[in-house]
């Protein structure tokens, strides 16, 4: 715990910095994320037996990211399309499992790619530091509120097949303090909104929240790994970090464009 409050100390306000400043200060950290966060990935899976490849993959997740940029020449059908074709004849060349390895690098690529590029769009939006602020700090609250309602009264297991130590008690805790903390922050920007909606939405992202780290837990049992990396003290890898947020940042993104305040 002592680990987990000085890495947090310490990080918090470097990032907050690069969130109020956005443009490319913001791109830039969330490229390198979702770098750091596809090494990890395919280094899990590389511990597992398989063989992705990692430089084939980061490249492609990063190229993915960057289509969100509004000033990027080239659109995401565009990355997906060419992708495909270089991958799947990239994929001739492996064998004895060709369509294994390309399937894996393939599937992270996009996976990581796809849902980190939603942060830099959710970043460009008008209000989009508001936007980014909500997202991150509900997830942040959800995640300490499950996981302290959890350890203190926490009895009935979850999903014990991938994250033993995760409880009911502390997925309704996570939606009482995430939606709390959504309702807070919504009114706090845009107090116009009626509270409804806020509830509305910290419920939604409260409830995907866990899924976003169950998906990671499910390919960290699979290949017999803890953590996904070791970069944070306290937190573990990058991806342990971003894996609720990759659930939580598209659905704060489009919920934004379609029923966000104009």
């Amino acid at each position: 715990m002592l680990q987990r409050i000085i890495s947090a100390a310490v990080l918090i306000p470097i990032v907050f910095v690069l969130f109020y400043l956005g443009g490319y200060w913001f791109l830039g950290l969330t490229l390198i994320a979702a770098g750091l966060a596809g090494y990890e990935y395919y280094t899990m899976l590389r511990k597992g037996g398989y063989s992705p490849s990692p430089i084939v993959g980061i490249g492609w997740t990063l190229l993915i990211v960057l289509t969100a940029w509004p000033s990027f020449p080239v659109s995401y059908q565009a990355v997906i399309a060419l992708g495909l074709i270089v991958t799947l004849s990239w994929a001739l060349w492996r064998w004895p499992k060709p369509a294994e390895d390309w399937g894996l690098t393939t599937a992270a690529a996009i996976y990581l790619g796809t849902l980190a590029g939603a942060f830099v769009a959710l970043r460009e939006l008008p209000h989009g530091f508001e936007w980014v602020l909500i997202a991150v700090i509900t997830t942040w609250v959800s995640d300490s509120g499950a996981y302290f309602v959890g350890i203190s009264m926490g009895k009935h297991k979850l999903w014990p097949r991938l994250s033993p130590k995760k409880s009911w008690e502390g997925v309704i805790g996570g939606l009482v303090f995430g939606t709390a903390a959504t309702i807070v922050l919504g009114y706090w920007f845009f107090p116009r909104v009626h509270l409804l909606r806020w509830a509305a939405l910290g419920l939604l992202l409260s409830a995907a929240a866990p899924f976003g780290d169950l998906s990671v837990s499910m390919v960290k049992r699979q290949v017999g790994v803890k953590d996904t990396g070791r970069l944070i003290p306290g937190h573990g890898g990058m991806l342990d970090r971003l894996d609720s947020l990759l659930f939580l940042v598209p659905l704060t993104y489009y919920w934004a464009l379609w029923l966000g305040p104009k």
